[in-house]
């Protein structure tokens, strides 16, 4: 078995609160690999069975932004995102689990009843506070105003970035990275190729250092799922550029960021035929369920990658980032 480098982040700077209970499955999919052509050897990393709140990857970054709080003396959380955000279901459950009360800023428009998403959220125990629109500066004033107040009532707040990415949560994809060469090695084979969903950048940024740290040359095809690439490339490249400058990882150039929007279709939260398709695909050959949000999109590019010949004769990876609530979401359309 080829033999990985491993790579443990500085605990005294980037101090980690546990919330996985080990690797995520990495399992083959022939009957999908066949019926998308056949030509490329198809395996998924199944974030989506990691342990809190129906899994998702952004536990990774939670480990680390959990941990930054309670170092820092907060005595609560404050994140924001879209309704049926995976990310903000999950930072109430890390909230849950460590104790810390969890305040939800989340777009609109407000339903009655209350969408899943919602309704997940406050299961957790999170407050919510909803905006009345999906605009992102509403969401942002309405993210200040909840910090002013609750430190105005003397609460400690620590403040999370949308999609908890940055490079302490990007910190989480990193050992991602380091875990799927492991298991892959374990397995019998090396990745010559990720297919990831690309929301605000900390996974793609993460995974792509985190490979090249495991001695790996792997492209990581990026596939936008809610902002164009022009906006998410500089993002991409600021993270990967402060990943490089800690100890023991491995610089990477901007220009090996992949990203593509060709299955963005008309925005965010509003499925495309492909997407739809792909989602069918992966369901009826391997009883596999992907979100029409963010994971399904990125499975039509992996599946317009493969039938155009891009991945013939190679061994990807389907980066399945959890957001399973999503499928009982009432989308925008």
């Amino acid at each position: 078995m080829r033999r990985v480098p491993t790579w443990s982040p500085d605990p005294t700077r980037f101090p980690r609160f546990d919330l996985l209970d080990g690797p995520s499955p990495l399992q083959p999919l022939p009957r999908f690999s066949e019926a998308v052509g056949g030509g490329a050897e198809v395996w998924i990393k199944r974030e989506d069975l990691l342990p809190l709140a129906f899994g998702g990857n952004k536990l990774r970054n939670l480990e680390f932004l959990v941990g930054a709080a309670l170092a820092s003396g907060a005595d609560c959380l404050v994140t924001s995102g879209r309704r049926w955000s995976n990310h903000t279901r999950l930072t109430a459950a890390a909230g849950a689990r460590a104790g810390l009360p969890v305040h939800l800023v989340l777009s609109g428009p407000i339903a009655e009843p209350p969408n899943p998403g919602v309704r997940l959220s406050e299961l957790l125990g999170a407050t919510v506070h909803q905006a009345r629109s999906g605009d992102r500066e509403e969401r942002r004033a309405l993210t200040r105003r909840v910090d002013e107040d609750l430190r105005a009532a003397g609460r400690r707040p620590y403040v999370i970035g949308l999609g908890g990415s940055g490079m302490i949560g990007a910190i989480g994809q990193v050992l991602a990275g380091i875990e799927l060469a492991a298991g892959a090695a374990e397995a019998g084979f090396v990745v010559d190729d990720i297919v990831l969903p690309t929301a605000t950048g900390g996974t793609q940024a993460g995974l792509l250092v985190g490979v090249r740290t495991a001695g790996l040359q792997t492209r990581v095809h990026g596939v936008a799922v809610a902002h164009p690439s022009g906006e998410l490339r500089p993002a991409i490249a600021s993270m990967i550029a402060e990943l490089g400058t800690l100890d023991g990882l491995t610089a990477v150039a901007a220009e090996d960021v992949e990203l593509t929007d060709d299955q963005l279709g008309s925005g965010y939260g509003r499925p495309t035929d492909g997407s739809d398709a792909a989602a069918r695909l992966l369901a009826r050959t391997e009883g596999i369920l992907v979100d029409p949000i963010y994971t399904a999109k990125a499975l039509a590019g992996l599946i317009a990658l493969s039938r155009a010949g891009a991945l013939t004769g190679r061994r990807v990876v389907f980066w399945h980032a959890g957001g399973t609530p999503g499928l009982f979401e009432t989308l925008e359309v």
